[in-house]
C-alpha cells in the first residue's frame, strides 16, 4: 500500500529509479516524441514507481492502483493540479477543472444540482432525439469522418441539454476553434511557457482568437438567458439563481459562469464524442462483439428508439463502452504538484513535484487485465469488477475532484450508442490510418473515416 506522508515524519532521500539524467532536457524531449509511449517505457522499465526530470521539473510516474488512489483519495489535500491544467487556465479560467481550494468547492457546490441523477435523467430524450436526427441523415455506402460527426452530434447536446440552446448552426465554428486550442495544449509543457505567453507567437494569435470565438459563444448565451430571467431547468439557469447557502450566500459573476460553461462546453462533448468514435472502431474490429451488441439491441428495444430507463437495461452496451475506455481513455492522463514533501512507496516526494499519473497505461496493464490489447466486453462483468482493484480503471479520476459529469457521461455513452447501432454498423475506410493524438483528450490523430453500412436484422 502507497504511504503519503508529510516529509517531516521522514527521512527519507531516495529517488525512484527512473532514465539517466545525463543530457539535460532528455526527459522533456522523449515526452514531447510521445508521451503515450513515454510513460509506457517508465511503466515497463522502471516499475510501479520512478522519477524523471521534465525539463527542469521533478517528476514522478505512478503506475499502481494504490499509490493512484492515495495520491486522488486518500491524501488529496496535499496535492494540486499539475502544471498542464494550471497553465489550461488561459482558456478555463476558474472552472471546476482548474480552480483550487474553497473556491473550487464553493463552484461545484452551486454546480453539483444539475448534475443529480433526476436532472441528469431528464436530459435523456434530447440526447436520444439528437442521436435519432443524425441516424437518419446517414447513408448507406457513405463514407465520412465518425470522429467529427461525434463531435457534431455531442455538441448539439451538450447546447441543448446544459444550456438549452441551439449551437447546431455554431458546430463547423466552435470545432476549428477546439482543434486550434488542442493545438496548444500539446505545447504548454514546454519549460518557461509562461514567458512565451508574452511573446507575439502566431501560435498563441491563433489560440486567443479561438478562445475569443468560443468566449462570443457563451457570453451570448449568458446574456440571452439573464435578459429571459426565467428557469428554463438547464445547467445555465441553475448557476444564474443558485446561492451558495453553505458559504457566503453569493452567486456567479458573469465571468465565473463564463469559466463554468467554458469548462463544461469543452469535457461536455469533446470527451465523449472521442470515446463514441473509438468505440466505432473498435466494433468494426470485433465483428463478434458487434454482433452481440445489435442482439441485445434487438431484444431490449425492438424497433423503438431508447429511452431514460434503457440506460440501466442494456448491460452489454454498457460494457463494450467501458471496455473502449479502457483501451482508448479520453482522459488519457492526469497530473497533480505537490504541496509539501511527502513519501510515496518510501521515495522522498520533495514540494512542487508533478506527479502523473495514465488511465492510458493503467489500463492496460496485464497484472489487472490479462491480454491487455484484446478488445473484451465481459471484462466488465460484475464478479470481473470486483476482482480488481478501483483504480486500476478510472477514466473519470477519483476522489473530490472526479469528474463532475460522470453520470451524465455514462447516459449520454449508451444511448448514443444504442440509438446510432440499432440502425447502422460502421467499417473502417480501407485507407484510414489509424494513430494516437493525445492532447488533452486522445483523439485520432488523422480522423476516423469509415463506411455507414445498414444494419441487417
Amino acid at each position: 500500500m502507497a504511504r503519503v506522508i508529510k516529509q517531516a515524519n521522514t527521512t527519507s532521500s531516495r529517488l525512484p529509479p527512473g532514465p539517466r539524467r545525463r543530457i539535460p532536457l532528455a526527459g522533456l524531449l522523449a515526452y514531447r516524441r510521445g508521451p503515450l509511449p513515454f510513460f509506457q517505457t517508465l511503466a515497463q522499465q522502471y516499475g510501479d514507481i520512478s522519477f524523471f526530470k521534465l525539463g527542469g521539473q521533478d517528476a514522478f510516474f505512478l503506475n499502481h492502483p494504490d499509490f493512484i488512489k492515495d495520491v486522488l483519495v486518500t491524501n488529496s489535500q496535499n496535492f494540486m493540479k499539475g502544471l498542464a491544467l494550471q497553465r489550461a487556465k488561459r482558456l478555463l479560467g476558474e472552472g471546476l477543472l482548474t480552480s483550487e481550494g474553497e473556491f473550487h468547492r464553493r463552484q461545484r457546490r452551486l454546480a453539483q444540482p444539475a448534475f443529480h441523477r433526476a436532472r441528469i435523467a431528464s436530459y435523456a430524450a434530447s440526447m436520444v432525439d439528437y442521436a435519432s436526427l443524425m441516424r437518419t441523415r446517414w447513408r448507406d455506402g457513405a463514407t465520412m469522418d465518425i470522429s467529427r460527426e461525434m463531435m457534431r452530434l455531442t455538441l448539439a447536446i451538450v447546447g441543448k441539454t446544459l444550456f438549452d440552446a441551439d449551437v447546431e448552426s455554431d458546430a463547423p465554428e466552435v470545432g476549428e476553434a477546439m482543434s486550434v486550442v488542442m493545438d496548444l495544449f500539446n505545447t504548454i509543457t514546454i519549460p518557461f511557457f509562461e514567458l512565451l505567453q508574452k511573446l507575439p507567437l502566431p501560435q498563441l494569435r491563433r489560440f486567443d482568437t479561438a478562445r475569443a470565438k468560443l468566449d462570443t459563444i457563451i457570453f451570448r448565451m449568458i446574456e440571452e438567458r439573464r435578459r429571459g430571467g426565467r428557469d428554463r431547468g438547464d445547467l445555465l439557469s441553475m448557476l444564474l439563481l443558485a446561492q451558495d447557502e453553505e458559504g457566503d450566500g453569493g452567486t456567479m459573476t458573469d465571468a465565473q459562469l463564463r469559466d463554468e460553461l467554458m469548462t463544461i462546453f469543452l469535457a461536455g462533448h469533446e470527451t465523449t464524442a472521442n470515446a463514441l468514435t473509438w468505440t466505432w472502431y473498435l466494433l468494426s474490429q470485433n465483428p463478434e462483439v458487434e454482433t452481440r451488441l445489435h442482439a441485445e439491441l434487438d431484444q431490449v428495444l425492438g424497433n423503438r428508439l431508447p429511452a431514460v430507463e434503457d440506460a440501466g437495461r442494456l448491460p452489454y452496451t454498457e460494457m463494450v463502452l467501458t471496455e473502449s475506455m479502457r483501451l482508448y481513455p479520453p482522459a488519457w492522463a492526469l497530473g497533480r504538484m505537490s504541496l509539501t514533501d511527502v513519501e510515496i512507496a518510501g521515495y522522498r516526494v520533495p514540494k512542487r513535484s508533478l506527479v502523473l499519473m495514465s488511465q492510458y497505461v493503467m489500463h492496460r496493464d496485464a497484472r489487472y487485465f490479462p491480454e491487455p490489447l484484446r478488445f473484451d466486453p465481459t471484462r466488465w462483468t460484475a464478479v470481473a469488477r470486483e476482482s480488481r482493484p478501483a483504480f486500476s480503471y478510472f477514466p473519470f479520476g477519483g476522489g473530490p475532484r472526479r469528474c463532475i459529469g460522470e453520470g451524465f457521461a455514462w447516459m449520454e455513452g449508451i444511448l448514443l450508442l444504442a440509438t446510432l447501432a440499432q440502425q447502422w454498423q460502421l467499417r473502417l475506410a480501407p485507407d484510414q490510418v489509424i494513430a494516437l493524438r493525445p492532447v488533452i483528450t486522445l483523439r485520432p490523430k488523422h480522423g476516423m473515416r469509415m463506411t455507414v453500412r445498414s444494419w441487417k436484422h
